[in-house]
């Protein structure tokens, strides 16, 4: 499973690279509106520091302002995939936008449904949002796991790229569902790490070794 970074701190993105974990980005205006920074300008460094995908957003929400944006965004550089919200003049966008080699990630995804209209337009990838699925009492793994079902059956190209990511459970549930992608917080990501025997087995390891009075070399 892929990891994607769900931000625009660029400090996060570097942090996440050096570790060796982030496998690309997924950001959006509301995201990099909170950096104060310019939004095509921001994408574009993004997308030059991350060797992976970098999805953009489009702001428009008519066929012909997705169209216009989409290629801006998609000209910025190589790897920007467009993020199109799941209506359809989106969806059409997808494919047109497809048609002129121009890959398209289809956010807002709440149903299976929409999901296969998604992977039937052409989606280099659908995120499914599980948090705020969770957040109105459903379950968003649930979601997940019929969308990897679905996929699997017809075996579309499109990849299933969790998003709405709120904590490590789903993320490792997303991992036994199969799903290609989780698109995580940067806190979410660090919280991967995090496990209190962890500390402790260390914490003990390196009392054990100072009583020995032993140094590296020896």
């Amino acid at each position: 499973m892929e990891f994607f970074l769900d931000t625009a701190d660029i400090q996060e993105i570097e942090t996440g690279l050096e570790w060796g974990l982030v496998d690309g980005v997924t950001t959006n205006p509301s995201l990099i509106a909170k950096q104060g920074k310019s939004y095509l300008k921001t994408v574009q460094e993004i997308a030059r520091l991350v060797p992976g995908p970098v999805s953009g957003e489009v702001l428009a929400t008519d066929f012909a302002g997705m169209m216009d944006q989409g290629k801006r965004l998609a000209a910025l550089a190589e790897n920007v995939i467009v993020k199109v919200p799941l209506t359809p003049p989106g969806l059409r966008a997808v494919g047109k936008l497809l048609e002129q080699g121009i890959r398209c990630n289809v956010t807002l995804c709440f149903s299976a449904a929409q999901a296969l209209l998604a992977a039937k337009a052409g989606a280099a990838y659908i995120s499914p949002f599980v948090g705020r699925l969770d957040d109105v009492g459903e379950d968003g793994m649930d979601l997940i796991e019929e969308i990897v079902s679905i996929y699997q059956n017809y075996d579309f190209d499109t990849k299933v790229l969790v998003a709405s990511v709120r904590h490590p459970i789903h993320v490792v549930q997303a991992g036994q569902l199969g799903a290609d992608v989780a698109t995580l917080p940067f806190k979410v990501l660090e919280q991967l790490f995090k496990h209190p025997l962890t500390d402790i087995g260390l914490d003990r390891f390196l009392a054990d070794w100072q009583k020995t009075g032993k140094s590296f070399e020896d």
